[in-house]
C-alpha cells in the first residue's frame, strides 16, 4: 500500500498531493505538461525531498516532515522508470538489468535467472551483450523497465512508460507490467497523456492540475471533455 501526502514549492506553484494505492492497483496520474506528475515520482523516489508531507509504503514509513525521517533513495525499494528512460551507456543491455540485483548483494545464480527471465519476457534476448548507448528509444525503454521490475519492487513507478514504443512493443510491455503488479500484489504509479494507456492498464486515475488534484475516478468515469481531447 502506498499512502503519500506531498507538499513541495515548485518554481511556478506548490506541489499539494494525496495518492493512496493499493496492492495490485495501477494508478494513473494525468495532467498538462508541468503539471507536476514528474515532481510527484520524484518526490515518493527521494530523488527530490518534499517540504512537508509523509510517505508510507507497506506499512513503513520512508518519509516525514514531521518527525525528520528521509530513507534514503536505494534503500526504498521502488522501481522507477523515468521519462528520459535513463539506461547505463556503456554497460551492456544484461549488466544493465543485473545493475539493482548486484547493488542489492543478490547471489550470482540468482542474477543470471533473472536476467535471463527479463531478457526473455522483454523480447531483447538477442542484445544482450550490447552497450545500451547503442540501441533504439525502444529498446532503451524495455531495459529500463526490465531492470525496475528485476528487483522485484514494493512500489513500481512509470513516467511516460510508452511514449518510444512501436504499437506491438505497447501492448507487450502493458501486458508485462499489469501482470507484474498483479502477481506481485504491489501498487503502481503510470503517468502518461493517452486516453487508451489510461483505460488500457488504469485502475484509478488521478487528474492533476498545477500541482493539486483535480479530479479522481475510475478511467471509464472520465470527464467527457478529457475524453474527446484524445491525449491532453
Amino acid at each position: 500500500m502506498l499512502e503519500a501526502t506531498i507538499h513541495k514549492k515548485l518554481r511556478d506553484f506548490s506541489l499539494d498531493l494525496t495518492i493512496h494505492a493499493r496492492p495490485g492497483e495501477i494508478v494513473v496520474l494525468m495532467g498538462e505538461n508541468g503539471a507536476g506528475k514528474t515532481s510527484a515520482l520524484n518526490c515518493i523516489s527521494g530523488l527530490i525531498p518534499p517540504d512537508g508531507g509523509s510517505i508510507r509504503l507497506d506499512g513503513s514509513i520512508i518519509f516525514d516532515a514531521g518527525t525528520c525521517v528521509e530513507i534514503p533513495v536505494e534503500n526504498r525499494r521502488i522501481g522507477y522508470v523515468s521519462q528520459n528512460t535513463a539506461v547505463f551507456p556503456h554497460l551492456s543491455v544484461s549488466d544493465n538489468i543485473a545493475f539493482g540485483l548486484r547493488a542489492g548483494h543478490r547471489s550470482r545464480e540468482f542474477i543470471r535467472e533473472r536476467v535471463g527471465h527479463w531478457l526473455n519476457d522483454m523480447n531483447i534476448r538477442d542484445l544482450a551483450e550490447v552497450k545500451a548507448g547503442k540501441l533504439s528509444g525502444g529498446q532503451k525503454q524495455r531495459v529500463a523497465l526490465a531492470r525496475a521490475m528485476a528487483t522485484e519492487p514494493s512500489l513500481l513507478m512509470l513516467d511516460e512508460p510508452f511514449t518510444a514504443l512501436d504499437a506491438d512493443t505497447t501492448r507487450l510491455v502493458k501486458e508485462l507490467a499489469r501482470t507484474f503488479v498483479t502477481e506481485h500484489a504491489i501498487p503502481c504509479l503510470v503517468v502518461t497523456h493517452r486516453i487508451t494507456d489510461c483505460r488500457d492498464v488504469g485502475d484509478k486515475v488521478c487528474m492533476i492540475s498545477r500541482g493539486m488534484k483535480e479530479w479522481e475516478g475510475k478511467p471509464g468515469d472520465l470527464p467527457a471533455c478529457i475524453c474527446r481531447s484524445g491525449d491532453l
